[in-house]
């Protein structure tokens, strides 16, 4: 069965969603990551795998559901972090982050009968999930994170190193305020939407 990993960083003020500040606090921020985790890991939860990891900078807290192993993330670039994620893994296995709440199980649920690997395309030239048959950390080591063509540099990587590639649906990140309430639209109905619906009439935002 596929392992499910989760990168994340603990939803602490001034550590997490600082883009999102303005217009809302660091305290605000952190708590509509903390609401973005919580839907991700939900939906994480309620798709089908053999095991579930949350590759954690911090510590866990009331957010964590049941059933989820918890193991830190390494030091280093983002690159080197997500190369360990997959290092642990001895199986097929698909990472996603903690930037799209709007994810649910059904996306979640891949298999690898007639592909090599999975790659979910970002609208900000990123990627919000990575799934491989064989889990091999040298194809992420070196590529360029956080710019515009990280996605089509890992994609490439991956279609270089011979592997037969799908994808999946392209997501919006939440990173700024502007994202927050498009990915709150596509998914009204969870704890993400939800928060962010209170903060802004709270501050009629």
């Amino acid at each position: 069965m596929i392992t499910l990993l989760v990168i994340a960083k603990e939803p602490r003020p001034g550590r997490v969603k600082t883009r999102l500040t303005p217009p809302f606090t660091p305290r605000e921020a952190a708590r509509l990551a903390e609401a973005a985790l919580a839907d991700t890991l939900d939906s994480v939860a309620a798709a089908p795998a053999g095991r579930r990891v949350l590759v954690l900078d911090g510590e866990p807290g009331p957010w964590l559901p049941p059933g989820f192993d918890v193991v830190p993330q390494c030091a280093g670039g983002l690159d080197e972090r997500l190369a360990a994620a997959f290092a642990g893994c001895d199986g097929p296995a698909l990472l996603i982050g903690m930037d799209t709440p709007q994810v649910t199980p059904e996306l979640l649920t891949v298999g690898f009968d007639d592909c090599d690997a999975w790659f979910g395309p970002a609208e900000d030239g990123g990627f919000w999930a990575l799934g491989l048959a064989e889990p091999d950390p040298r194809l992420l080591r070196g590529v360029p994170m956080s710019t515009p063509v990280t996605g089509a540099v890992q994609r490439a990587r991956l279609v270089t190193a011979g592997l037969r590639v799908r994808d999946l649906p392209r997501l919006r990140d939440v990173d700024t305020a502007a994202d927050a309430h498009a990915v709150a639209a596509r998914a009204p109905h969870g704890r993400f939407a939800a928060h962010l619906a209170r903060l802004t009439a709270a501050a009629g935002r």
